[in-house]
This record gives structure tokens, C-alpha cells and sequence, in this order.
């Protein structure tokens, strides 16, 4: 682990320690988790105290942990070690209805010292799921906080102008959550005449791609594999 993350993450918890969860991360990085109670005062204690000074809001993304680490599929070995899915054991929610199945990630950046860190909310209701909006303590969270909506369904409590800004103004639902068919509800075309564009039903057939980690020629041959000698 880095000196210097480790320093940071001593300020933070010098600041925060009882507000926050430290989660696992790469080695160069620092992520946390919060309440969604405390979201507020902590945003603000992190921009604020001299020691953090986490000025910037460099970006902000929803994430639906719907099955989250229990779907995985089999695949066949495409090296002498072989691989199959890149999955990690979780207790994700396989109930749609489940607390702490949507969260908000924030990504923050601190000009005057140089670092990151990452915070992770995750929305105690996942039928209405409703957090506060950090427009207050990062203006950039605006458009941000409205992407996350658009795509996800989350509300942000407080925000100023909460509306769509990705889909089209007649969109039903929201395309990012899991359960969302990846094939849409309806699809748009322009009626020459009717002179407008028009909705109608989906005509795409659904289907469930697997991705394939082999491929059937001759350079996987056992018996044409290089001997280790020099060329």
C-alpha cells in the first residue's frame, strides 16, 4: 500500500472516522463508504477541512448492484492457464425490491493537495430510491446527478432542476438498471407519412450473448506451440 495513501486515508479518518467505511481498492487508490444520512456533512467536511480540500467533483455515476457477483457463466480454457468471467463473490440483492441494491459513486479531486478519493452512497430504499443532492457543495454534480436519474431512477433530494438530459422527453424507464431489456420497450422510426416521428413495439428479437475466449484454428494447436528454443 502507498505512504502516501496511507497518509491520506489518516487525515480522512481523522476527520471522518466514524462516518465512514473504508472499502477495498487498487493499491494507488483511497474509496469509502457512507450513509446515506451523513451524505451532506461528510461532502462538506471533505471540501472543507484544510487537510482534505476535495475542491472538485470530477465525476459522479450511478450503479445498480441487482445479482451483482451471483451470475457467471462457464467458458472453455483459451490459455494453459485458462479464464473464464473476471467475477468477485458478492451478497449483491437478487431481489429487485431489496435495500442496497443502487448507489451514487463520487469521484472527487483535490487540486490544493494533489489527491483522490472515492465515496460510494448506497440508497437505503430500492423502490424509490432517493438520495440528497451535493449540488450545494459541488455545482458540477448538476448535469451529473441528472445522467444518474435519466438512467438509473435515482432522485436526488434538493436538486434545482431534476429532469432528463440523455433519453428522449417521451422515454419510459430507465435503461441502465439490470432488469431493463437490452433490446428497449419500443422503438422510433419516421413515418414519411405522417410526416413525424413515430413509437411502436420493439421489433428486435432478444437473445443472450455469451462471449467466446477460444478460437478454433490452428494457432491454439497443440503441436504447432513454439518448444522454448530460439527461432
Amino acid at each position: 500500500m502507498s505512504e502516501l495513501i496511507e497518509a491520506l486515508a489518516g487525515k480522512v479518518d481523522t476527520q471522518l472516522g466514524g462516518s465512514l467505511r473504508r472499502l477495498s481498492a487498487r493499491p494507488q487508490e483511497l474509496a469509502y463508504e457512507t450513509d446515506a444520512a451523513q451524505l451532506l456533512s461528510v461532502c462538506g467536511t471533505l471540501r472543507d477541512a484544510p487537510e482534505l480540500k476535495f475542491e472538485m467533483l470530477m465525476d459522479l455515476a450511478g450503479v445498480d448492484f441487482l445479482h451483482f457477483g451471483r451470475d457467471d457463466w462457464e467458458t472453455e480454457s483459451a490459455t494453459r492457464l485458462g479464464f473464464s468471467r473476471a467475477r468477485l463473490a458478492s451478497s449483491g440483492p437478487a431481489d429487485p425490491e431489496e435495500p442496497g441494491r443502487f448507489a451514487v459513486v463520487y469521484n472527487l479531486l483535490s487540486v490544493t493537495h494533489n489527491q483522490r478519493v472515492r465515496l460510494t452512497v448506497r440508497c437505503p430504499d430500492s423502490t424509490e430510491p432517493v438520495i440528497d443532492s451535493v449540488v450545494a457543495v459541488w455545482a458540477s454534480a448538476n448535469w451529473f446527478e441528472r445522467e444518474v436519474f435519466d438512467l438509473f431512477g435515482i432522485l436526488f433530494r434538493g436538486h434545482p432542476d431534476l429532469r432528463r438530459i440523455l433519453t428522449d422527453y417521451g422515454f419510459i424507464g430507465h435503461p441502465f438498471r439490470k432488469d431493463f431489456p437490452l433490446s428497449g420497450n419500443v422503438e422510433v422510426q419516421y413515418d414519411p407519412d405522417k410526416r413525424r416521428v413515430v413509437y411502436q413495439p420493439v421489433s428486435i428479437t432478444p437473445r443472450v450473448l455469451v462471449p467466446k475466449v477460444i478460437r478454433h484454428d490452428n494457432r491454439y494447436n497443440p503441436s504447432l506451440r513454439d518448444s522454448g528454443g530460439s527461432r
